[in-house]
């Protein structure tokens, strides 16, 4: 059995922390974004997501981070910084180009006053996962949706399910596939 994910939260200093504390996946990434979002909203420019406890994300939880990125350009300007990435997630950030919108830290500079606080700080995430399947539903199409505008090879790579979501979607099925 998959031990349960938590997502935990914290502000330091001027850096808001989120530290994935098992998989990244659809099924707390809803959770995750209305985090990302709020505090993107209050003005918060530097955000971390601490990928430590992570041993492997999928394309939605992938897509979330990356739409929260745009976000976060779009609202100003700011960084995105995602720290101790095993080798898998890495790959998987790599190979969709997410390197380009998202800051990598391949060698553990980045926050290094923050690290230190990081555990101290951090509390259970207080965003609500239960959502209806249609709201979850185009969760995971905004973030597969965010996954194909950052190159071509993705859409291409995402296409199908990007389909098959619309087309759930409008026929008002919604169940959730990730």
């Amino acid at each position: 059995m998959t031990p349960p994910t938590h997502i935990l939260v914290g502000t330091i200093g001027r850096v808001f922390w989120m530290r994935v504390d098992g998989r990244g996946t659809f099924q707390n990434s809803l959770q995750a974004k209305k985090a990302l979002q709020r505090v993107i909203t209050q003005g918060m420019t530097n955000l971390v997501v601490d990928l430590e406890r992570c041993p492997m994300m999928d394309s939605t939880f992938l897509g979330m981070l990356t739409g929260a990125a745009l976000n976060l350009r779009e609202a100003g300007g700011g960084s995105l910084s995602v720290l101790n990435a095993n080798q898998r997630n890495l790959q998987l950030l790599t190979s969709l180009g997410l390197d380009h919108i998202l800051e990598l830290d391949r060698d553990g500079k980045l926050w290094a006053d923050e690290r230190k606080e990081a555990c101290n700080a951090l509390q259970h995430c207080g965003e609500t996962s239960a959502e209806c399947k249609e709201a979850q539903t185009k969760h995971v199409l905004s973030a597969h949706q965010a996954l194909a505008e950052v190159s071509d090879a993705n859409e291409c790579r995402f296409h199908d399910v990007i389909e098959f979501l619309e087309k759930e979607l409008e026929a008002g099925t919604a169940a959730v596939h990730a």
